[in-house]
């Protein structure tokens, strides 16, 4: 069946809009900066769609969203992008691959949880208790597993815990195959396959970018490719399931958590590990030494108000709704682009981009957010179910082992040997 012009815009907006988050996510990492880009991914599908019927559940979907991106964050990754500077092909092709899988935990998880929120009905509730319990089983057991007893090591010698992120998408998988979550299923493979992907193919055009001697933050290239591949293939999962219709979908409108979680936690989790004073002042001063400690103060206090302000305006606008009104797409509208606003704003600051132009990719962010913003209220999805075939993923898995052989190959003959460059074997 041949897709729509507006199908194909969907997966770009999508992609654009996680691939914004993320590359925004590089100034704050780890967990928190990642589960508020995830977030942000998730509203766009959401709004995307353009159903009804997933408006209720929509702040659900996007903490679902949230968490699952943000687990990934514990991921350490900075050797492993260091193998794909390196100038022979084992290597460079070895640290490649392991991008893929580190960006497919990212994807999976994050992809596997949202769409179990849009799936979950009253009558086929998830049982969330018993899923986590079943996740984090089997992240303690492959990790001790994989590395404390076989030794198998990817990022030696940082933190692997890349291999409890992996027990905690076997323990999702299983969960989603043994309760027939077919949708929710395809929404995890495609955007782990898109999020893999992503990493891969950024740290490819990271090393030809650095290569070429051009003066622009590549490693943010990098960091929106893992954002774009994986919000377009977490949207394409979205927009070719095959979902049934939600009868009973009001009862999450008024739930506090999503919405604290959202709004307060994450950010002001962003701000603390963030905008430290030490961190702060070297910025401030590379910039602008004149009057430094005023315009630390000003740089520490601004996103934190920001956050407090916005954060307990959208609590109480979505907390206070009555049951019996629906939410419906304005709300939801506003609330993703100020949430998503928000968080270029703490960027620009933290970055020094309201003192100084030299961070160019800054000014980007907000090019794409006016761009999203407006195509987001013209542009809906149309769906086009299709079934699960496990065959067609491992075809695609082939696709990627082959054409990330041909980048590792053209990445070691794009440069001399780096000092920087890091090495496996």
């Amino acid at each position: 069946m041949k897709h729509s012009k507006n199908f194909y815009l969907s997966l770009l907006l999508a992609g654009m809009a996680l691939g914004t988050a993320w590359a925004i996510r590089g100034q704050f990492g780890h967990e928190q900066g990642a589960a508020w880009a995830g977030g942000i991914g998730a509203l766009a599908i959401i709004l995307l769609a353009r159903r009804p019927d997933w408006y209720p559940k929509a702040l659900k979907a996007a903490l679902a969203g949230a968490i699952g991106w943000g687990l990934g964050g514990m991921i350490s990754y900075g050797v492993v992008v260091g193998y794909g500077r390196g100038s022979d092909f084992g290597n460079v092709y070895y640290g490649l691959m392991m991008l893929f899988v580190i960006g497919s935990l990212f994807g999976f998880l994050g992809g596997g949880l949202f769409g179990l929120v849009l799936e979950e009905s009253e009558e086929e509730p998830v049982a969330w208790p018993g899923l986590m319990a079943e996740m984090v089983t089997m992240a303690i057991v492959v990790y001790f597993f994989v590395v404390e007893q076989l030794g198998y090591l990817m990022t030696p010698p940082r933190s692997e815990l890349w291999a409890a992120c992996l027990g905690l998408a076997i323990g999702l998988a299983w969960y989603l195959v043994r309760s027939g979550r077919a949708a929710s299923l395809r929404v995890a493979v495609y955007a782990g396959l898109g999020g893999g992907f992503g990493f891969a193919f950024g740290n490819f055009l990271h090393v030809l970018g650095i290569a070429s001697e051009i003066s622009f933050n590549f490693w943010n290239v990098m960091e929106y490719s893992i954002g774009f591949f994986g919000g377009a293939g977490m949207a394409y999962g979205t927009f070719t399931a095959n979902w049934q219709q939600s009868t009973h979908a009001k009862a999450p409108t008024r739930s506090w958590f999503p919405i604290t979680m959202l709004v307060l936690v994450i950010p002001l989790i962003v701000w603390d590990q963030s905008f430290g004073t030490e961190r702060v002042q070297k910025m401030v001063e590379s910039i602008h030494p004149a009057n430094a400690e005023a315009l630390i103060t000003l740089t520490q206090a601004l996103p934190l108000l920001a956050i407090m302000g916005a954060g307990l305006y959208w609590y109480f606008t979505f907390h206070s709704r009555k049951e019996s009104d629906a939410l419906t797409f304005k709300p939801l509208y506003f609330f993703f682009i100020a949430h998503f606003a928000l968080y270029a704003f703490c960027s620009w600051l933290i970055t020094g981009a309201f003192l100084s132009t030299y961070r160019i990719e800054q000014y980007l962010y907000l090019i794409n957010l006016i761009v999203i913003g407006f195509l987001v209220k013209k542009v809906g999805a149309d769906f086009r179910p299709k079934e699960n075939h496990p065959r067609q993923w491992a075809s695609l898995f082939g696709v990627v082992l082959i054409v990330m052989a041909l980048a590792a190959f053209i990445a070691i003959n794009s440069h001399e040997v780096w000092e920087k460059a890091a090495t496996r074997f």
